[in-house]
């Protein structure tokens, strides 16, 4: 299986709608780490659609990771080692993730990523139908996204960014949470407004 491009960024030709899409998701995170302790709001959980589909499958929370080249997975699997107190996790991560986290879209993948439980039903269609519809819609903005799915192997960089991201937050994730990506086709994607 070939690499993601999103893990790889984009030059000078990447799709407008690319930056236009990380620069929402950046401001929007960022508003919800500042203004709401980092709860997931609309913005990170969007609608999932199989191929053919007229109603959603349910809502996923994704994960916004940072390029390789930018990552900060080992000092996110810091801040879990200091403590075993769930509150105190997520008062670092949110204090971490509202400071300069997410300040330059640029850094980061268009590879969104999303943690499912081990035997979960609703990964395996996804990764059946290889391709997914992931529509966010807050803030008066809506992505459509058309999307390739991977499962992602324990060695890849994001697999291990969103594990110790979600650790944060969720230090019960059981061992073999599956971790899915879904990596946009930018020319079959829409937004509205239009970007």
């Amino acid at each position: 299986m070939s690499t993601p491009a999103g893990i790889l960024g984009h030059g000078l030709d990447a799709p407008p709608m690319r930056l236009a899409f990380l620069k929402w998701q950046c401001r929007t995170r960022q508003i919800a780490m500042r203004e709401a302790a980092g709860r997931p709001d609309d913005s990170m959980m969007p609608a999932v659609f199989l191929p053919g589909a007229a109603e959603p499958m349910g809502h996923i929370i994704t994960v916004l990771n940072r390029l390789p080249a930018h990552s900060v997975t080992a000092e996110l699997r810091h801040m879990a080692a200091r403590t075993a107190d769930p509150a105190q996790r997520r008062q670092s991560a949110v204090a971490f993730l509202a400071a300069e986290y997410y300040q330059r879209a640029e850094r980061f993948s268009d590879l969104l990523t999303a943690t499912f439980a081990p035997q979960s039903h609703g990964a395996a269609r996804l990764r059946e139908a290889g391709r997914a519809r992931l529509v966010f819609e807050a803030y008066s903005q809506r992505f459509d996204l058309a999307c390739r799915v991977w499962r992602l192997a324990e060695h890849h960089p994001l697999h291990a960014a969103t594990l110790a991201h979600n650790r944060l937050f969720n230090p019960s994730l059981p061992p073999g949470t599956e971790v899915l990506g879904f990596e946009p086709d930018w020319q079959e994607s829409r937004a509205e407004p239009e970007v």
